[in-house]
């Protein structure tokens, strides 16, 4: 476990630069009970919190065995859907114990020869609670993870390599903003394409959609991660009695114990005001999260289930709107009657095609 592991504990100064790797070590990774056929690194990476602090974030490395000859092999930084907020769904702790869920998805990357790069996103398998939903994060954590990857010696990447994001649902926003940050917060990685499917883009309108709905625990995760990413929100102080004991349950809470922490439950139901994410606080830090207010300067590859239970079809068309109002060169794909995670079961495996394309220099399209 992550919480009995020295190798998530960073250091006490995290000193040097954002993507400087602070530690590492060759590690085996399993698909169910079988060992994998990749070399693999556990990396403990220095990167940057929503609110411009250094933290420290861990992550996995995966190189495949299968020869690159065209050029430098591509990296592609792999942004995971939602794995829940306790230390023991980090997905580098996944990788090693043979129960990642994506392992088809990133088995697809590493049977095209690509790199592999799976942050963990900060908090999850490091101290301190996993900043869920929080983009801000996530986003600098992928790119941070790219850096780092570049840096480990015995893998043989090239920092001239093409760099491709990939992520769906909780990854999606984390991919959405490393494609949003790149320009900004890491101009030297070559970003060649952004694919990010199911995407959480307007927090808004997502927890107002599930309010009351079957995966409520969802909203009341998210709020807890974004109340530890910014510390002027009001949260804790704001549960009632119903909202401290279910919070506190969901503190070490992996998917389905998240999503089924409080069913058909309402916002209301556990806090001592009427409208909490109607606090000005709240609306500023929400709106840093809100998805398509920059411009990637990459190409941008968006797909979203058209009976989407958890994340509105609608909230990825909007995104798809500001994205094209900002010069955004971004292809749409709609999948007709595909709910939440059938889209990336039936998208993922599109959008790897798509980046392949990208890695390959070919040009990209647009639905704008």
């Amino acid at each position: 476990m992550p919480s009995q592991d020295p190798f998530y504990t960073p250091p006490d100064q995290l000193t040097g630069s954002p993507g400087d790797v602070l530690r590492q070590r060759a590690v085996d990774v399993k698909v169910g009970p079988f060992p994998a056929p990749v070399k693999a690194w556990q990396l403990l990476y220095r990167s940057t919190s929503a609110t411009g602090e250094a933290n420290a974030v861990s992550g996995t490395l995966l190189v495949p065995p299968v020869p690159w000859a065209n050029g430098p092999r591509p990296l592609l930084t792999y942004a995971v859907g939602t794995h829940g907020i306790g230390d023991s769904c980090a997905p580098s702790y996944k990788l090693r114990t043979g129960t990642e869920n994506e392992v088809a998805l990133i088995g697809q990357a590493l049977g095209k020869g690509w790199a592999v790069v799976l942050t963990d996103y900060e908090g999850l398998g490091t101290p301190g609670t996993h900043t869920y939903a929080t983009g801000q994060s996530e986003g600098r954590a992928m790119l941070d993870a790219a850096r780092a990857a570049f840096t480990v010696g015995e893998a043989g990447l090239s920092p001239d390599a093409p760099v491709g994001v990939f992520g769906y649902s909780q990854g999606g926003q984390a991919a959405a903003f490393a494609g949003e940050l790149h320009p900004s917060y890491a101009p030297e990685l070559k970003v060649a394409g952004v694919a990010a499917g199911g995407v959480p883009a307007d927090l808004n309108e997502v927890a107002k959609f599930n309010d009351g709905g079957p995966a409520f625990g969802l909203v009341l995760g998210a709020a807890t991660g974004l109340a530890t990413a910014y510390s002027d929100v009001p949260f804790e102080s704001i549960l009632n009695d119903r909202g401290r004991s279910v919070v506190a349950r969901i503190q070490d809470a992996c998917t389905i114990e998240l999503g089924a922490a409080a069913p058909f439950g309402r916002l209301a139901d556990f806090v001592t005001v009427e409208d909490p994410l109607g606090d000005p606080r709240w609306q500023v830090r929400l709106a840093e999260n809100r998805a398509g207010e920059r411009a990637p300067t990459a190409p941008v590859f968006l797909y979203h289930g058209t009976l989407d239970e958890l994340i509105p079809f609608r909230v990825g068309k909007d995104l798809l709107s500001r994205y094209c109002g900002a010069g955004v060169k971004v292809q749409w794909r709609a999948f007709p009657l595909v709910e939440h995670i059938g889209g990336v079961a039936v998208g993922g495996p599109v959008a790897m095609e798509w980046l392949g394309s990208r890695f390959a220099g070919n040009v990209a399209g647009s639905s704008c």
